[in-house]
């Protein structure tokens, strides 16, 4: 799977790099001072490396936790994001990454102890209020946690800080590292889903959509919280044909009133990282349109992104309780659509 790890010097001799390092006895190991070495190269192609990735292990520098995006957002008013790794091991056309990073080598931050660090002085700084915690901006939180044992870490960092919510965004089906333990309630599983047609299209190399939807129904039956991720929104012609059987097929498996939050959004991009992914991937049909561009971003066209939004959110609303649904909500996306 890994045939080339660099490591940073710094950390060559921490634990958790001699654990992952264990795991690859066969990867050929390459010294380095700083990721950004090799991460940050220019005349990368994401588009080829991610044929066959690399593995750079890293000390995380400076700020661990950062304040979310303002669409971000499930019900605190206070909600920060922190990235263990960078880069996902699936390849979904629509991923902003590819668009954001040059390479497409997996970073992985070994030293877990600072971001636990930045998440208490966080909390200590919020006076008591819930503050909410999203993992998977940068990676799927759960995909690569064979290799790096997020998990085993985060999860009781979080049981013993009721104040906090972690989201663990993916859309992995390896459930072990959540089976292997009781639920934790302030820990919040929360899957991203397409409508089959667009996630075997689109999201190469995922689980597919029924071993999401066993891995939903599984965790719900354990008692986990979950959350549903409908974002981002893909426009096809048969899009509400697609999204009627998306909510079918998810609705009876799991229990909508019991879920968490469920966010819906539409796709967008910053001008710059559209016109990198075109560059990378130049005959993507999903790249080609109906797509405008508007005060810095890529997106769909202002009314037929409104008339999605409001026609898959009416139909949600069917099955979940108004006051778990998020509308992702920026300056330049409609206001809140209910």
């Amino acid at each position: 799977m890994i045939d080339v790890i660099y490591i940073e010097a710094e950390i060559a001799d921490h634990p958790r790099t001699r654990a992952i390092l264990e795991r690859f006895p066969k990867a050929t190991r390459i010294p380095c001072e700083r990721y950004g070495e090799i991460f940050n190269r220019k005349a990368q192609s994401f588009r080829l490396q991610k044929r066959k990735p690399s593995l750079i292990l890293a000390n995380k520098h400076g700020h661990t936790v950062l304040p979310a995006p303002p669409a971000y957002g499930i019900g605190a008013e206070k909600n920060y994001y922190f990235s263990h790794m960078l880069n996902c091991l699936y390849d979904c056309r629509y991923c902003f990454l590819q668009g954001m990073y040059r390479s497409a080598h997996y970073v992985v931050f070994v030293n877990y102890e600072d971001f636990e660090a930045g998440i208490d002085e966080i909390l200590q700084s919020a006076g008591g209020e819930e503050v909410h915690f999203f993992s998977g901006y940068d990676c799927d939180s759960l995909a690569f946690d064979g290799v790096t044992g997020f998990c085993d870490h985060f999860l009781p960092v979080f049981a013993a800080r009721p104040q906090a919510l972690l989201e663990l965004r993916t859309k992995s089906a390896r459930l072990k590292p959540l089976l292997e333990r009781e639920p934790i309630s302030n820990c919040l599983v929360a899957y991203s889903l397409s409508p089959e047609e667009v996630a075997s299209v689109h999201e190469h190399g995922a689980p597919s959509l029924e071993r999401r939807l066993d891995a939903l129904a599984t965790l719900q039956g354990r008692g986990w919280p979950l959350g549903i991720r409908l974002d981002p929104v893909i426009y096809d012609p048969r899009y509400k044909d697609r999204y009627r059987r998306l909510f079918s097929r998810l609705f009876d498996r799991i229990d909508g009133d019991k879920l968490h939050s469920v966010s819906l959004g539409p796709f967008r991009l910053p001008e710059s990282f559209f016109k990198k992914m075109v560059r990378e991937y130049p005959d993507e049909p999903l790249l080609a349109g109906p797509l405008e561009r508007r005060e810095g971003m890529v997106s769909y066209g202002r009314e037929l992104e409104v008339e999605m939004l409001r026609w898959i959110e009416e139909k949600l609303l069917d099955h979940i309780p108004a006051d778990r649904y998020f509308p992702l909500t920026e300056k330049n996306l409609p206001q809140a659509l209910v």
